[in-house]
């Protein structure tokens, strides 16, 4: 299985808009109103993440707002170098979006504290999970933090199971899943996949676009790193009932740094996805590439099933 790259990316990238002059990707995307949405990450000239909004018709040609939808609050000491990575899901009328709120900690304080390698800035990050939600992609109300605990990758399934809201994270470099009824107390957390020595995901592993359900099971792409620090995306199913059960792992990637605009950038080599959407019988995968532009790859909803166990 492999994704196939639409022939207009980079289908978003920066532009003369001061708050996104140095890069666009990372994008939440879902179906709204009959367009697909993208929710992306946007950094400025002051170097700061902050959300733009895209919206489309056919999947990848994007009308784009010219202010920003979301930032950061400027007295939240969580988020005081900006917002990161949406992951967009809809539970019953309501859009649920889990990012990244970014700082640092104070660097003498916690000097001894162990971090997640970066590969720009080994700095003492401070990256908490937080949650807004929204009816109308106009107007978002703040939920605060859902986990006071280091982690990235935050998305929740798109319904809850066996009446739990259910959460994907990755302390580094393992991928977790945790459970929780009022999105503030999680209970029964578990690694649920490992990095394996030797593969493409041998340094780190964490999820990538919500969780989609198919009559197969929950189909989740997901990221995988090397020690070469080359992001690659791959393909999970999880148990419908029970998605502490991994059904499945691809073992290549399905989509990995080749073009130009996936190789070069803020970050290079890199292929990230925060959201996918099922239209026309396809599975669009938006992703952000070498942490600069927003690309777009399709595979056939058919043709990836029929792979699947």
């Amino acid at each position: 299985m492999q994704l196939n790259r639409l022939n207009d990316n980079p289908i978003l990238k920066p532009t003369a808009n001061w708050w996104e002059i140095q890069a666009t990707f990372n994008p939440g995307a879902i179906i709204f109103q009959g367009k697909v949405v993208l929710l992306y990450r946007a950094i400025g000239g002051d170097g700061l993440s902050r959300f733009g909004l895209a919206k489309s018709v056919d999947g990848f040609t994007f009308e784009r707002f010219e202010d920003p939808i979301f930032e950061a609050e400027l007295t939240n000491q969580y988020e005081r170098l900006g917002v990161e990575d949406p992951r967009i899901v809809q539970i019953e009328d309501t859009y649920y979006i889990t990012y990244t709120a970014a700082s640092v900690y104070e660097a003498i304080t916690y000097r001894q504290q162990k971090f997640a390698p970066s590969l720009n800035h080994p700095a003492p990050w401070r990256v908490r999970p937080s949650l807004i939600t929204t009816k109308d992609f106009q107007t978002f109300e703040r939920k605060g933090i859902i986990l006071d605990v280091d982690t990235k990758d935050v998305t929740l399934f798109p319904e809850k199971i066996n009446g739990r809201f259910a959460l994907l994270h990755r302390i580094y470099p393992h991928m977790y899943l945790t459970f929780s009824t009022d999105l503030k107390n999680w209970q029964d957390e578990q690694i649920l996949v490992d990095p394996k020595e030797g593969f493409w995901d041998s340094e780190r592993v964490g999820a990538g676009a919500p969780p989609i359900k198919t009559e197969k099971g929950w189909l989740l792409f997901y990221h995988g790193v090397d020690k070469q620090h080359i992001y690659r995306l791959g393909v999970l199913l999880l148990d419908l009932n029970d998605p502490t059960k991994v059904l499945y792992q691809g073992p290549e990637p399905i989509l990995e740094p080749v073009e130009t605009y996936e190789k070069e950038g803020l970050t290079p080599n890199v292929v990230f996805t925060c959201g996918a959407v099922e239209l026309n019988d396809q599975y669009y995968v938006y992703y952000g590439g070498a942490d600069k532009v927003i690309g777009s790859a399709v595979i056939g909803k058919e043709e990836i099933l029929s792979n699947l166990p």
